[in-house]
């Protein structure tokens, strides 16, 4: 049976993870390497282990969230459907089971607010442990006066938390914000696409989606 830790220590996919993220440099991009990977990873096994989810699809979630974003080694563009192509070929190359490289290719190809939909539990998971990694270390760019608006939003965000309540009832996206590098308005203007997709995947899950940034609920 594959693990996650199977997957973390393969070179070809770890290659390809690092190939993918210099791609993204190349373009200007905030890092999709092993930090992000890792976090999405772990912050999907949270949302799947504490709303009860079968304990093989959280393994299988952790494996989607290691790969959601291979496919930005092919282009920017698409790279939620090209990186599902690549996980199929890969997965099934290890003689993972069909039902369950299904469940994977479903979660990555559904990942990104340009077409995703949170159709199942996973992919719910997945979208929500991704759009929540927003923290100042992912940004590149180390000289302020080029910061654009991307650079300055991700700079600005000090502590960044997603906490599921204890009833089970919400889940909360707690951020503090330094100002002097951003208003929250300008974190809506980057951001709001993927709130909006959070709250679809929260509702998939029996959730509601709140966002509070600096002690403040705004949505």
């Amino acid at each position: 049976m594959l693990t996650y830790q199977d997957i973390r220590r393969n070179e070809d996919i770890n290659t390809y993870i690092k190939m993918a993220d210099r791609s993204l440099g190349a373009l200007g991009f905030t890092e999709h390497s092993f930090a992000h990977v890792a976090k999405v990873s772990a912050t999907a096994k949270y949302i799947m282990e504490t709303m009860g989810c079968d304990e093989r699809d959280i393994e299988l979630a952790m494996i989607a969230g290691y790969l959601h974003d291979i496919g930005n080694l092919v282009n920017r563009s698409e790279h939620s459907q090209s990186g599902a192509v690549m996980a199929f070929r890969i997965l099934d190359n290890l003689n993972m089971p069909a039902e369950e490289i299904a469940k994977i290719v479903t979660a990555i190809g559904n990942h990104d607010e340009g077409t995703g939909v949170p159709v199942d539990d996973m992919c719910a998971a997945l979208i929500l442990a991704d759009k929540s990694d927003v923290r100042r270390s992912r940004v590149r760019n180390r000289d302020f006066a080029t910061f654009d608006i991307h650079d300055r939003v991700n700079y600005s965000v000090e502590k960044s938390e997603l906490k599921i309540s204890e009833d089970k009832t919400r889940i909360t996206l707690y951020i503090n914000i330094d100002t002097h590098y951003c208003s929250i308005m300008d974190y809506f203007e980057i951001f709001l696409g993927r709130m909006t997709m959070c709250r679809r995947a929260a509702e998939k899950l029996g959730l509601k989606f709140k966002l509070e940034i600096n002690g403040q609920e705004l949505l």
